[in-house]
């Protein structure tokens, strides 16, 4: 007994070893890949096993009912309500004083706010970039679809092992790669920290902090592809791209090194952020300064006029959305003056849905949540460079930008504020909607 667990452990040390230096030089066997095939298979198997339920659940409704109408012996008056010509609406007298409006004024001049008002609720595009998006069919996490109910006991068996697989034995596996690269990431940066500052430094800190996000790219289990590689950001420049998970900063870090920028915090993150600052600039701020926009932009436009630093990463967005739109990005990015890097990211979330809702979901919580997920698969194209044009203002080059990446990704290009999420609308959107509905009113 005692050699079988020896043999085991040898066996369980060395697959981590193995996994870690294949991380570190980004090698890969080709194992997460077939993984990821191996699952489309099955989740096609669920898919039609779901469908075949549901037709088979229409049919027999649709025989209960008429067998209920043969049955029916009573006959019953169906109110059918009024005629159409009782419904139309008379248009609103145009051209109309305060005199006029007082004399002429119906119930139903109300109808046409009260239409637009139910049709702003049904087709509400900010609200539900705050959810994660309802799946076609299901992927045998917990999340499911809504009609989802027992299906067949193959499909539950194979649940079950699922279960298994991702709670029992991908997430301790999971997790001690976490500690690994993180143990690793503080080591690493403390000991570059002792270098004298020049391309040694930097060059070992690049090489460092791709290895050790490689790592913890491995933590969930991330397969991601790069487009268009010669378009990465290089110093001197900033990176922008769409937000919809903390782990889009370890996503981008996997094939570039980047200059992060952010709040100094306590705990473990404020560990991460004093390890990383000694191994290299990044742009880190107190709480009064991050409110003080003449000081972020002031501390960014340094940073961008140093090529030899480099390139930061922003998301404009600041906050996150669940993988199907990009929001108004905020224009202080984009008044640097440096080189704007775009970058599109789009998860495929039939493995694990990335997205990370803030408002119901603590930190802890997300990340168990993705690390008990089958596996994190997603495409980054990184676009041509931008620049600002002569006479174009910060806004109007944020929209410029945010539409590239929008259009590349596949994504909804909303105007609406992303920090709606925790905000009330600003009391001068609610005033301008009113003045519109005025001059409706009074037919100007």
């Amino acid at each position: 007994m005692s050699d079988f667990i020896y043999y085991l452990v040898l066996i369980f040390w060395s697959a981590i070893l193995g996994l870690l230096i294949l991380a570190s030089f980004n090698w890969t066997l080709g194992i997460r890949r077939k993984y990821v095939e191996i699952l489309l298979k099955i989740f096609e198997f669920g898919r039609v096993k779901i469908e075949k339920a549901e037709r088979h659940l229409r049919l027999k409704e649709a025989e209960d009912a008429v067998i209920d109408n043969l049955h029916s012996v009573i006959d019953k008056k169906v109110y059918v309500g009024p005629l159409s010509s009782q419904l139309e609406v008379p248009s609103i007298p145009r051209n109309r004083s305060y005199d006029t409006l007082k004399k002429e004024f119906h119930l139903w001049d109300t109808t046409d706010f009260i239409k637009s008002g139910i049709e702003a609720i049904i087709e509400d595009e900010v609200t539900k970039r705050f959810a994660a998006a309802e799946l076609p069919s299901w992927n045998l996490l917990t999340r499911t679809n809504k009609n989802h109910g027992f299906i067949s006991y193959r499909l539950s068996i194979l649940w079950g092992i699922g279960w298994i697989l991702r709670y029992l034995i991908l997430l301790p596996i999971r997790l001690f790669i976490t500690f690994i690269g993180v143990s690793w990431l503080i080591l690493c940066t403390s000991i570059i920290g002792l270098f004298p500052e020049g391309r040694l430094k930097k060059w070992t800190y690049c090489q460092v902090s791709l290895m050790c996000f490689r790592i913890l790219a491995r933590s969930f289990s991330a397969i991601v592809t790069f487009h268009n590689k010669e378009n990465k950001a290089k110093g001197g420049g900033i990176c922008v791209a769409n937000h919809t998970s903390p782990i889009d900063v370890v996503i981008l870090a996997c094939d570039n090194c980047y200059a992060l920028v952010g709040q100094n915090q306590g705990g473990l993150l404020g560990l991460l952020q004093r390890a990383l600052a000694r191994a290299t600039s990044h742009v880190w701020f107190e709480r009064f300064e991050i409110k003080d926009r003449s000081l972020v932009t002031k501390r960014l436009r340094e940073h961008c006029q140093d090529s030899s630093k480099l390139p930061i990463l922003i998301f404009p967005e600041g906050t996150c959305i669940n993988n199907t739109s990009v929001m108004m990005f905020k224009k202080g990015s984009f008044e640097v003056g440096g080189i704007i890097y775009p970058a599109a990211i789009k998860y495929d979330p039939r493995f694990g849905d990335p997205f990370w809702n803030s408002s119901k979901q603590g930190y802890m919580h997300y990340l168990l949540m993705m690390m008990s997920s089958w596996a994190i698969v997603c495409d980054v194209w990184y676009l041509p460079p931008m620049h600002r044009q002569e006479g174009e203002s910060s806004i109007d080059f944020s929209k410029r930008v945010k539409s590239v990446i929008s259009k590349q990704g596949g994504l909804v290009d909303l105007e609406w504020d992303g920090q709606l999420k925790r905000l009330q609308v600003k009391k001068e959107w609610k005033e301008l909607q009113q003045q519109e509905y005025s001059r409706k009113i009074m037919g100007d």
